[in-house]
């Protein structure tokens, strides 16, 4: 990113731009010096004859975040954004002219031989010591940013008896239990009516069970299950799976040192009527909350943060303004000992060289190709591609095609090496930079990301979304500022002020790291969490349904 310049009569560093720029005058923003196109940054675009940094004439109306020629782009000519070939020219096009998608041939996707494999040696940087914030220490040496109490569920068949009785818990049982911030039903729609042995079905029932063992639960599980569904509790969370509660499960004759597992079965024949299960549920949940209760904040330090980073509703800003800052902000998390995933395979896809060449040892390497190759593989059973991923909303925000969102999709993981590389639904057992292999369906990688363990979410967004989870905050980074004035109560971060220059990625970036630790320990409040903007978890499932 130090190559982005800004132009609106002179040029500016992104990286250091500290005045914030007259919105009458036409302003440009150029990735790379090799980019023969640049972005239209007015808000509202600009009209047919405005004049650009250094006399270019526009020769036609170009909206907010579209490309413009900065050169003639004759037909077949490579165009070029961020250094890097995002299409070909399906017509002529003279200087000043708009370039769209529908002007653009997309690159073929990159071969995944002939890599560069862990070829980039990033330059060593200091250790950030001495950050810390307010978190939940689990008795499994991980750390929650919240303290939940979590109701796993085996089927969807069950998700309405388990909401009535959540509404319930939270009416009459939580004011009782001042130090638990919530009760989070697991919904899914997965568990029966699946070809549940199939090879892929391991994906779903691993992310189910990794998430109700995420660190803001604290360890306690409780599952609500219907008795006759495909996927039993003992198979979701077979014997070893589940963490030392107390001493008292040790009595009830687990020598082996490990939780029993706590579930309601709403077939049973205990069961008499409708609120005889919800009563069960609500009574088997106080025993959870009390254990919860006892729990309190410590100082932890920054190196217990797991953070998932994702971006959703992206425009052509997201790669200049809020995923930079976002990278920025990784790079300080993973200096002071944190755990950061960035995902999204088909957003990540077209940059896999840059990945590869990124990874700390070749056996990295080698697990980012496995993953890719498993998602073409997967694509191609769909008969779909990699083209599939972008939205209208995405081509409507200036991103032509896949290749042009990739690149600006991989920069939220900033420039430190890839340590590690998770399949779908695994755990991350790491400190550092982590690939964290999910679909790009926001609701999806949420999921998966829940699952990996993060305690803390960050959500980049141009196009604007009201997304949120219920397990765990979710920091919600504007890419433009019009979006973040319109969106004031819905946007946590405005890091459309480096594109507008009034800050820069650096200050963007200890902005966000100031804020995880704040809303990390409590201390703030999301707007997602504020309003209670709740997202259903989505799982995974590449299995066939029956």
């Amino acid at each position: 990113m130090a190559h982005t310049v800004i132009d609106s009569g002179e040029t500016h560093r992104a990286s250091a731009a500290q005045t914030a720029i007259d919105p009458a005058v036409p302003l440009t923003i150029r990735m790379h010096p090799l980019d023969n196109v640049a972005i239209v940054a007015n808000d509202g675009g600009l009209a047919a004859g405005a004049v650009l940094a250094g006399g270019l004439l526009l020769r036609d109306r170009v909206p907010q975040g579209h490309k413009v020629a900065l050169e003639a782009l004759p037909v077949g000519a490579a165009v070029l954004r961020y250094g890097v070939v995002i299409g070909h020219a399906l017509q002529d096009m003279a200087a000043g002219s708009w370039v769209h998608e529908r002007v653009l041939q997309m690159p073929t996707a990159q071969a995944l031989a002939g890599l560069p494999m862990a070829t980039v040696k990033p330059r060593p940087q200091s250790a950030l010591e001495g950050y810390t914030f307010e978190g939940f220490r689990n008795r499994d040496g991980s750390v929650g940013t919240r303290n939940i109490l979590a109701i796993t569920q085996t089927v969807q068949c069950v998700a309405g008896v388990t909401e009535f009785a959540v509404q319930r818990i939270k009416t009459e049982l939580l004011p009782r239990y001042p130090n638990v911030d919530d009760v989070v039903a697991l919904e899914h729609g997965y568990g029966c009516g699946v070809a549940i042995d199939a090879p892929g079905a391991e994906i779903p029932i691993r992310t189910l069970r990794n998430i109700s063992l995420n660190p803001n639960f604290g360890g306690e599980i409780m599952v609500v299950s219907l008795g006759c569904e495909k996927l039993q509790p003992e198979r979701l969370l077979p014997p070893g799976s589940i963490p030392l509660v107390d001493q008292r499960q040790l009595d009830e004759g687990d020598a082996g040192g490990r939780g029993t597992l706590d579930v309601v079965r709403l077939q049973d024949d205990a069961h008499v009527g409708f609120m005889s299960m919800v009563e069960a549920i609500v009574r088997q949940a106080e025993t959870h909350l009390q254990r919860l209760n006892a729990r309190r904040r410590e100082t932890v330090p920054a190196s217990e943060l797991v953070v998932g980073v994702q971006c959703g509703g992206s425009d052509a800003f997201s790669g200049v303004t809020a995923n930079p800052a976002v990278g920025f902000c990784s790079d300080l998390l993973v200096r002071a000992g944190a755990s950061v995933m960035f995902s999204e395979t088909t957003e990540v896809r077209d940059g896999i060289a840059q990945l590869t060449s990124r990874a700390a040892s070749l056996d990295v390497a080698e697990a980012l190709v496995r993953e890719m190759a498993w998602y073409d593989a997967y694509l191609q059973r769909g008969s779909a591609d990699r083209s599939a991923n972008t939205t209208p909303g995405n081509k409507a925000g200036g991103l032509s095609n896949i290749v042009e969102k990739a690149m600006g999709s991989i920069v939220k993981s900033g420039s430190m090496a890839i340590t590690g590389v998770l399949a779908p639904g695994q755990k991350l057992q790491q400190k550092g930079l982590t690939y964290a292999a999910t679909p790009a369906s926001d609701f999806i990688c949420g999921t998966l990301q829940l699952a990996a363990g993060m305690n803390l979410h960050v959500f980049t967004t141009g196009r604007g979304t009201p997304y949120g989870l219920a397990a765990v905050p979710v920091i919600k980074v504007a890419t433009r500022s019009d979006l973040a004035r319109r969106w004031h109560d819905l946007m946590d971060i405005n890091a459309g002020r480096i594109a507008d220059g009034s800050a820069s990625i650096e200050d963007v970036g200890w902005e966000l790291f100031w804020l995880m630790l704040d809303v990390a320990s409590g201390r703030k409040k999301t707007w997602a969490e504020h309003w209670k903007l709740h997202n259903a978890l989505v799982l995974f499932n590449p299995a066939p349904v029956t």
